[in-house]
């Protein structure tokens, strides 16, 4: 019975481009969203990640004043951090899980935040030094992705989702 309410919240989030700056975003609703982050799987259970929620303005248009001043308009930028020294290497390789851990952490954010009726983008092309720079970070934590997150301005619709078929994404046992 789930997997249809499911469906219906992957369905429902998409990358929101537009917030309405005169409706806040509580505390409350910051956590919530964060506790979904919390509860996320990581490799070998390292939670590699911290989340940063900014509501200042000033520091919000520091972060995103070359890159991404669109989002300004979303009262809570999320920060989302990894911790390189804290991250499981696949011994195989070497391979450091931490961007597919807070990768895996912040896609809970957005759902969450869907499912509160907000709206959320990833954003992964941004200014890491301008917020490295306004969070006054230490280095072994990484910028990986800010997620702009409140209300969806009132004029805004979900677009088409145009996704590849099926069977162009999905092999049995071989490729």
């Amino acid at each position: 019975m789930s997997y249809p309410q499911f469906y219906e919240l992957v369905c429902k989030r998409y990358s929101c481009r537009a917030y309405d700056a005169q409706r806040p975003v509580d505390d409350a609703l910051v956590r919530a969203v964060i506790e979904t982050a919390q509860l996320s799987p990581s490799a070998c259970n390292r939670q590699p990640w911290h989340f940063v929620a900014v509501r200042n303005e000033e520091v919000r248009a520091l972060m995103l004043a070359k890159s991404r001043p669109a989002f300004l308009d979303a009262p809570v930028l999320l920060v989302c951090l990894g911790d390189h020294s804290q991250a499981w290497h696949r011994p195989a390789d070497g391979k450091d899980h931490t961007d597919v851990d807070v990768a895996i952490a912040a896609e809970h954010i957005c759902l969450a935040a869907a499912s509160l009726d907000m709206g959320t983008c990833w954003v992964c092309s941004f200014d890491t030094d301008a917020v490295r720079t306004a969070l006054s970070l230490p280095s072994h934590l990484e910028p990986v992705a800010l997620i702009p997150l409140g209300f969806p301005a009132p004029d805004s619709t979900v677009p088409a989702k145009i996704r590849k078929p099926v069977d162009d994404i999905l092999s049995w046992e071989t490729l």
